[in-house]
Parts: C-alpha cells; structure tokens; sequence
C-alpha cells in the first residue's frame, strides 16, 4: 500500500496541465467518490493496527497535496485568463469581415410575400412530398387524364411525389378553412426537366388563391396588374392571353411590358415588347366541389409565378442556373439588396 500512496504522491507532483477539463478530470480520478484516495482510505482498513498511523499520516498528507494542487492549477488558469484580458487593446478597430448578402430568389420571394401582403393575403406552407390527392387528383386531375402529362412528375412510389407546384399547398388550405379565404403559397417544387438556361429540376413557386362570394375575373386582372406595377414600375402594362390549366376555366397567361425596352420590342422579349410571368385562371368549380366548399355559393381566382422567372426579369438575368451555382461572383452582386 506504501508503494501505491508513494506512486500517487509522484502523479500529484508531476501533474501540471492548465486547461479547465484537464484540471477537473485529474480531481475525479485523485480524489472523487470513485477516486484512487477514496479507493486507498477503503483499504485503510483493513491495514494493520501497529501500521495504521503511519500510513493514515502518509494518505492524509497524500489528499492534502491533491487539494493544493488542484486550487494551485484553478488559480494559476484563471490568473492566466486575466493577463490575456489584460494585454488586449480594446482602442484597436475590431477586424474586417466581409459582409454577406441575401439570395436573389430570397430577395424577390420576400419582395412579392409583401406585396400581397399589403392587399390582404396570407402567407401559408405545406410539405414538399405530396399525395396523389393533393398533387394530382383534388386539382382536377384524374387518373389518366391527358392533363397529367403536362407534368415531369419525380414519383417516391405510384401515389407519392415531389410536389409539382405549390397548388397541393392551396387544396390543404381550402380543405381546412372557410371562405373567405386569400393565401399565398411560397414554396419549393420539382419537376423531371432537363437542365438548361431556362429551365431546372427544381426552382421555388408563388401560388396565390382567392375565394368568396361573387369573386370575378376583372378582381383577378386588378390583383395582377397591381402586383406587376409594385415589382416592375408603375408604368407596366400586363396583358392576359387565353390558356389552358387543369384546376382553373377559364385559364390565362400572363405578359408584362418589357422593363428593358419599356415594351418598344428588344432581343429579351422578341421584339413584342412583353414577356411572360405567369399563369392564371378562375378556380375550377370541380376543385372547389372537391374541397368541400360550394361552387354554387363560392368563386374565387388562382395565380403561380415562378420566383426565378421574376428574378430573372427584375435583374435582367439571362442563365436560369446562376441562381443555384453559388458563384461568389455573381452572388455579390446582390449585396445592397
């Protein structure tokens, strides 16, 4: 037992570590409840009567080192931390760190968030991986209708994808709310596309839905052509052309003046002076049947953009993938915004 105290005594002499976990780890393992002296004063014991004072003397004296030291480590670390506080110069400038920016499709999704927000709609959001019901089929889409086709579907399994467009967000709102009811969807979709300057496999949407009663097209045409003069100046002009959209009848597209050429005709829009930002119609009474509200009693519109398309447009970007290759280059160019 001499040998273990005296080879114990060694180990606090030697110890001179000055970090804070070295210093309590090195207090647990000498003199914790599960520590070598708790281990060597059970022992004690069982020790000799003739030799009990002298080894009782030698493990005292053994803890009391232990102690010393670890108050002398705990001193010495902090008196440490004060010198180092102490020698800094506080007069100096701090460091120079480059300051980030935000995203460009962050910058105008948050720009068209508040612009119909400041007419009254909602912001609301759903998941990214969606039933067959709320992707396809409560939109107006049954099964094996030619409609389905017009989307690159990525399917998990025969009744789950990746949502196709934000809409399915539009099918869970009608289906939990009452009329009336003005919401916009934020949000990411995918499609099976190939990659190019105009198109990816997935790029962020903005769905907006209005429902109530007596809810007409010219309300529709009114919200978008505010809408369009916020984002791209009050001289913009819009214009609707007929379309086709499974969830909405009658269905449109819609243009707005060029903001390059202020709609004289250029290289960007063709020389006709708009360019397309979006797609529209007047909810389908089907859809409404389907979520449970009447069409008999309710109408109401649908819109969707696509936030690249509009940043596109806004920043006079000609390559849809810039926006996804995190070019620091590119993206510093946003750093005001």
């Amino acid at each position: 037992m001499k040998e273990r105290i005296q080879s114990l005594l060694k180990r606090i002499d030697g110890f001179s570590e000055l970090s804070e976990e070295a210093i309590e780890k090195f207090r647990i393992e000498v003199l914790g409840r599960k520590g070598e002296l708790t281990s060597l004063f059970d022992e004690f014991k069982q020790v000799p009567v003739d030799l009990k004072k002298e080894i009782g003397k030698e493990l005292n004296i053994a803890r009391n080192k232990a102690q010393e030291k670890v108050n002398e480590l705990k001193k010495k670390l902090k008196e440490s931390a004060e010198s180092v506080g102490r020698s800094v110069d506080l007069t100096l400038p701090t460091a120079s760190y480059e300051l980030g920016s935000r995203h460009p499709i962050s910058i105008i999704r948050n720009e068209i968030i508040s612009i119909f927000s400041r007419i009254g709609f909602n912001v609301t959001d759903g998941p990214e991986i969606e039933s067959d019901w709320y992707n396809f089929t409560a939109l107006n889409f049954p099964e094996e209708h030619p409609a389905r086709d017009m989307q690159d579907t990525f399917f998990i399994d025969k009744d789950v994808a990746l949502r196709t467009h934000t809409s399915s967000v539009q099918v869970r709102v009608m289906e939990n709310q009452s009329p009336p009811i003005r919401t916009i969807s934020p949000g990411r979709v995918f499609r099976n596309e190939a990659i190019s300057a105009r198109a990816h496999c997935f790029f962020h949407q903005i769905e907006g839905l209005y429902i109530d009663k007596d809810v007409s097209f010219a309300d529709l045409k009114q919200t978008l052509l505010y809408f369009a003069q916020e984002m791209f100046g009050e001289k913009t002009e819009i214009r609707l052309r007929p379309s086709y959209f499974p969830f909405t009848e009658p269905s449109a597209e819609v243009d707005v003046s060029c903001n390059l050429c202020q709609g004289k005709g250029c290289n960007v829009c063709k020389h006709t002076g708009f360019l397309e930002i979006l797609g529209c119609g007047m909810v389908d009474p089907n859809v409404l049947d389907n979520c449970g509200i009447d069409s008999k009693e309710y109408t109401g519109f649908a819109f969707g953009m696509g936030v690249e398309r509009i940043a596109m447009l806004k920043y006079g970007v000609d390559d849809l993938r810039y926006f996804f290759e995190n070019d620091i280059r590119f993206l510093k160019q946003f750093q005001s915004a």
